[in-house]
């Protein structure tokens, strides 16, 4: 596997860029995992404090010891870490920006989700003589629930393209053989965080996953 890009390190934390299609933590049939690359990267066990899905790119925090994952996990339960994600959608939404706080199923049980919107960029690519509408969306979420973005943008009207399992799976496989959209467009793009005390605030960015800058050179969203 590729060496995990680290972003910032101090006695306590890392910062990482993961890339799409790693899981987070290892499991049944799971191979390869963030946590055992990591750990064996830095030469120390390394703790989750928070997740990305597997095919979800971008800014994840670990901990490297037991005291500041139990911090870490309150910062991210807590609300007091800002998340920012990137995506390409198909379509486009009814409205410039606004909030979704539609409910999503988790174990049976209906939880509360919230999840702010803004639209970046539209385009109307020509393929195969036909007009597809896409467009870049920035989210921000309030509550950390399973494919959160993913299942509101579908609820929204622009699901997320390569989204094989809650999107528009004709899109997705048109858009696969016609612009190599093979990977899921999102990335957790822009993370602030507190930092060794409540006052030390640092923002975390990055910029597009190859994957994504060449689908949005593609697709004319850049």
């Amino acid at each position: 596997m590729n060496i995990i890009p680290i972003l910032y390190e101090d006695n306590d934390i890392l910062v990482i860029n993961k890339q799409s299609g790693l899981a987070v933590q290892g499991g049944e049939g799971i191979l390869h995992s963030l946590d055992k690359i990591l750990s064996k990267q830095i030469g120390q066990k390394v703790y989750l404090v928070h997740r990305l899905d597997k095919d979800t790119a971008g800014i994840l925090v670990v901990a490297k010891n037991p005291k500041t994952a139990a911090i870490y996990t309150e910062i991210f339960s807590g609300k007091k870490a800002v998340k920012e994600y990137i995506s390409f959608c198909v379509g486009f939404p009814p409205k410039e920006n606004g909030v979704i706080d539609s409910v999503i199923e988790q174990k049976g049980a209906e939880k509360a989700a919230l999840t702010n919107y803004q639209i970046e960029a539209k385009s109307a690519v020509k393929i195969e003589d036909e007009s597809v509408n896409l467009c870049c969306m920035r989210w921000r979420i309030e509550t950390g629930r399973m494919h959160q973005i993913r299942i509101h943008a579908t609820k929204l009207g622009v699901p997320i393209v390569a989204d094989d399992k809650h999107g528009n799976f004709k899109m997705n496989k048109f858009l696969r053989k016609n612009l190599d959209a093979k990977k899921l467009m999102l990335v957790a793009s822009k993370l602030t965080i507190p930092v060794n005390s409540a006052k030390n605030i640092k923002t975390f960015e990055i910029s597009l996953p190859e994957h994504m800058q060449q689908f949005a050179e593609k697709s004319e969203l850049l």
